[in-house]
């Protein structure tokens, strides 16, 4: 495991409102004044970490010290109403333990910004789950300890306007940019092991190091066991999905390799083959880092949020993807189905787009010499199935790509991504990937004069262009009384026909049927 550099991290000494935290607080402590209430209102956790960061946190919540928020936010609701101002969307979630929800939060909108209302706790676990067994008011002591990391509990005193730091490091561990928890690791991590998964999290956006303890307990065969057994996939799915979709996700995939979390966070069905090789992870996360920094040097807006997201799955997920199970119908299905449906409860498209990524890609690959050479190649290595009748060969790439982006849609770019990364094919670039040997120039070019060939045919938006002639025209011509294979197979022809010829007619193409049809039926 490299060993990391402590960052110095520039942390301000006082948190300073803007004009709409100041609103927001004002009219909260108006409400306390108002009711003569004894509250201390303080704001917990993320904001307080972010303010001190210097960075924007719309992410408001409130902790309270002796009421549940359903109570507080009807007291606010009275006050603005008192005050001649209209309360906004307020609800009450109740907790939810099968969901990691354990305490009810009251909601409600201040100056067009969410807050929510929770009240302060200390918990206790049970063994075998993370849903804690007692719940009661806490002091804010303790309610800071009871969090998942230092940097995590800190909290704003809204009536003081003051900065408390109950662990007595909170500020200390941001400073040195070091990830800890108030307690030790390893009980900290058994009462609730999606802690484990937070801490690499917060790592890795913030470029901060794991402590040392927190690492050995967060690699331990307990907490693994733990996190497999107490967490529902789908909260790991969401941790990981934050990860992947961060600023960071190299190093935070790098971080669950290292502490030996890969296969349990991506874990793979019980029956699958071929056997997944040493090292496997690593050669993920490779993929993954190669896919990141090759996106960074073509440019983040070539890519939108979700093909960012969607390519850098893809490209982690390269090593596996001729691994297979069987379903109960004995059908053969690639595993990142399984890790994205099961492993991580995302959504089923997400898998499907993955897959769809997985199998096209290669046919990019005959491509790339036409597309850098604009030259004519051989095609001989296509092997797509598809009769692509009267086709001038100097058209076969046009009708080919055209195909191809048909198939993957607004992914073709991620497809075309992969594909410079594998190429040439007949290299092994194994060796290369994990000695981080990535050529991303070469690759970038590759990409560039790729994406810039298929713009220059016109197939950007392929998949929108609609055929010249339509079904019921294909059965006048071939004298059909219903539709069935032949005109679908038909429709394919005129695909490949139209894309050759971008510039024709339906008309011609009618007249190209009707000749072709003609001299099939005189063979036959």
């Amino acid at each position: 495991m490299a060993v990391q550099s402590r960052p110095t991290v520039p942390v301000r000494d006082n948190i300073e409102l803007n004009e709409t935290e100041k609103k927001i607080f004002d009219r909260l402590l108006g409400t306390v004044r108002h009711f003569g209430l004894q509250n201390q209102l303080r704001v917990a956790g993320g904001w307080v970490r972010d303010k001190l960061l210097g960075k924007d946190c719309y992410d408001i919540d409130i902790a309270l010290d002796n009421m549940l928020g359903s109570e507080f936010v009807e007291k606010v609701r009275d006050y603005l109403l008192h005050v001649g101002e209209e309360a906004q969307g307020i609800a009450v979630i109740p907790c939810n333990p099968e969901q990691s929800k354990h305490l009810e939060t009251a909601r409600m909108r201040i100056c067009d910004t969410w807050i929510d209302f929770v009240n302060l706790r200390c918990e206790e676990y049970c063994e075998n789950s993370r849903i804690p067994t007692v719940q009661k008011y806490g002091t804010a002591e303790e309610d800071a300890y009871r969090r998942d990391l230092t940097i995590n509990s800190l909290f704003y005193n809204i009536n003081t306007s003051s900065i408390e730091d109950y662990t007595k490091r909170g500020i200390a561990d941001l400073k040195s940019g070091i990830i800890v928890t108030p307690l030790p690791p390893k009980s900290t991590f058994m009462d609730d092991p999606l802690r484990v998964l937070r801490a690499i999290r917060f790592g890795a956006r913030f470029g901060f190091i794991l402590d040392e303890e927190l690492k050995e307990a967060a690699s331990c065969d307990e907490v693994k066991a733990a996190l497999s057994a107490k967490i529902s996939r789908e909260r790991i799915g969401t941790e990981i999905d934050l990860m992947i979709s961060g600023n960071q996700p190299v190093q935070a995939m790098t971080y669950i390799c290292d502490l030996k979390l890969f296969w349990v966070v991506f874990s793979l069905h019980p029956k699958y083959e071929p056997a997944v090789s040493e090292g496997c992870d690593r050669l993920c996360v490779a993929y993954l880092d190669a896919t990141w920094n090759l996106i960074q040097l073509i440019g983040n807006s070539t890519f939108n949020d979700e093909q960012r997201r969607l390519a850098l799955y893809t490209a982690m997920f390269l090593p596996l993807r001729k691994t297979m199970y069987k379903d109960n119908k004995a059908k053969k299905i690639p595993v990142v189905n399984y890790i994205f449906r099961d492993s991580l409860k995302r959504k089923v498209s997400d898998a499907e787009t993955v897959i769809n990524v997985h199998y096209a890609f290669e046919k990019f690959l005959p491509l790339i010499p036409y597309f850098v050479s604009n030259e004519d190649v051989l095609l001989t290595e296509f092997d797509w199935e598809r009769e692509f009748v009267d086709v001038p060969l100097a058209s076969k790439p046009r009708v080919l790509t055209g195909f191809l982006l048909r198939e993957l849609k607004d992914f073709w770019r991620v497809a075309l991504l992969m594909s410079t990364l594998v190429y040439p094919c007949n290299i092994d670039c194994t060796e290369d990937l994990l000695n981080k040997n990535f050529e991303l120039e070469r690759r970038r070019s590759l990409f560039k004069a790729a994406e810039d060939a298929i713009l220059k045919l016109g197939l950007d938006k392929s998949w929108d262009i609609k055929p010249l002639v339509n079904g019921k025209d294909i059965m006048n011509v071939l004298q059909l009384k219903s539709g069935g294979p032949l005109v679908r197979e038909w429709q394919q022809k005129i695909l490949a026909w139209q894309l050759a010829r971008p510039s024709a007619t339906a008309e011609e193409c009618l007249e190209w049927m009707r000749e072709t049809h003609s001299k099939r039926l005189r063979m036959e």
